[in-house]
């Protein structure tokens, strides 16, 4: 009787653990586990007496255009995966990284803030919808929390240094900072657009977040690459705004406009690349 006993209990312990196996719903053919263990590339030291020649630009991203896009979709989560702004977004809810003011003058990363004051940045926190009234069948206005506005994200600020590394005798790059910006009308009816920094992010610190999240690769699923790979690659297309200078770091905009700017940008651009040129002789 013992023996019976304990064959059944074998028996339903057998079926539950298959039971609890068969509601293991993994949305592919393989757990991805890359992604999830993986950690920032270590990046080499550069010790002071090794940067012979540097120079701290600005660079806006513009994340409609096709070779920025991979930071801009999915603005909905899609089978786990969130757009570069909603990673930022929810580490800075989580408090696993640093937002800091955009609008203070002495540096980005001068004044932290914490998630409420970033969703500040959207406007209202709560918006005013109608719904039907259950026992009247009638419509009333009813108050809930407004989802902050994603898809109005469209532009990033990236703060870099470039600089001359003696030792590798090479033009290296380190990104420092990203800013997201927000382009959107003030009202449905308005022609113009604004344009607000949200906030700033130190880069070295929020790359092992990044490192876990990937952006999807249109040719190859299997082979996708972390936003951390995306910045480290330079795999985005953007432009100068903005210059470390004697004028107070004033921005392109400042003295510049229209094709005057563009050809400013540009300037600043090929004088960076013709340092490293100009050293060798052909």
């Amino acid at each position: 009787m013992k023996k019976l006993l304990l064959i059944l209990a074998l028996i339903l312990i057998g079926a539950a653990s298959q039971y609890l196996q068969a509601q293991v719903i993994v949305d592919g053919v393989y757990t991805k586990r890359t992604t999830i263990d993986r950690k920032p590339a270590p990046l080499p030291l550069v010790r002071e007496s090794d940067a012979v020649w540097s120079r701290t630009v600005w660079r806006t991203i513009d994340l409609r255009e096709k070779a920025n896009q991979h930071f801009y979709y999915p603005t909905r989560v899609i089978q786990g995966r969130y757009n570069l702004f909603n990673v930022l977004l929810k580490g800075i809810e989580a408090k696993i990284i640093t937002a800091f003011d955009p609008d203070v003058a002495e540096s980005e990363f001068f004044k932290p803030i914490d998630y409420n004051q970033v969703k500040q940045q959207f406007g209202d926190s709560v918006k005013k919808i109608q719904v039907i009234d259950i026992d009247t069948n009638a419509a009333r206005d009813s108050i809930v929390a407004a989802e902050i506005p994603v898809q109005e994200v469209k532009q990033l600020e990236i703060k870099e240094v470039w600089y001359f590394d003696k030792q590798k005798s090479t033009l290296q790059v380190r990104i420092l900072g990203i800013c997201p910006i927000r382009v959107y009308k003030k009202e449905p009816t308005d022609t113009a657009y604004v344009r607000k920094k949200l906030f700033w992010v130190y880069y070295p610190e929020i790359r092992p977040l990044l490192a876990k999240n990937e952006s999807l690769n249109g040719f190859n699923g299997a082979r996708s690459l972390s936003f951390d790979d995306l910045f480290l690659t330079r795999k985005f297309d953007g432009y100068i705004v903005k210059e470390e200078n004697t004028y107070n770091n004033r921005a392109i905009s400042d003295y510049a406009k229209g094709e005057y700017a563009a050809k400013e940008s540009e300037r600043i651009k090929n004088s960076i690349f013709n340092y490293e040129q100009d050293l060798w002789e052909y």
